[in-house]
């Protein structure tokens, strides 16, 4: 799913990629997916990339890390070289919705491609959150990992929305 972005002035047009372990088949999820990408429209050039989830191969930390490194690699084939990149953990940096909308506003001068990861149920491989520009956690509340690209996408368009001095309804 990918939408075009009118250009702000002065500042290059924002590329946001998520890449997400998981697809989402709930139609609920999809629906409120969405709403968002048509909400973000105005802003941003979004793109999703999902990737099949891991194949478990066993119980274990031998298991885990296995699984973790086979969707690591999926992630990594996605990534772009020169994007910004953030991935998405609980254990991340927390983070007001006023200094990631500043953040961003600053991308959008510096760097205007982004890269966002969204993990599976297992979480990431350590090489993937070691690689990430900034390591985020959208809460310490443990979420399903659809419902945490419906968040990011709501915590985007009211970052936009701050960055262009817009009423968010709440």
């Amino acid at each position: 799913m990918t939408l075009l972005l009118s250009t702000i002035k002065g500042v290059l047009p924002i590329h946001i990629r998520i890449i997400a372990i998981g697809k989402v088949k709930e139609k609920f999820y999809q629906q409120a997916l969405a709403h968002y990408y048509k909400r973000l429209s105005p802003y941003a050039r979004l793109e999703t990339v999902e990737l099949a989830e891991g194949k478990e191969t066993g119980r274990g930390a031998f298991a885990v890390a296995s699984l973790l490194e086979e969707e690591a690699q999926k992630i990594g084939r996605h990534l772009r070289d020169s994007a910004y990149l953030i991935v998405l953990s609980p254990e991340g940096h927390q983070m007001e919705t006023e200094k990631l909308a500043s953040h961003l506003k600053n991308l959008q001068r510096a760097n205007p491609r982004i890269d966002i990861v969204v993990g599976g149920a297992a979480g990431l491989a350590g090489w993937i959150k070691q690689k990430s520009d900034l390591y985020l956690s959208l809460s310490l509340l443990t979420f399903p990992h659809r419902m945490v690209r419906v968040i990011l996408l709501e915590q985007l368009y009211r970052c936009f929305k701050i960055i262009r001095g817009e009423p968010y309804h709440k």
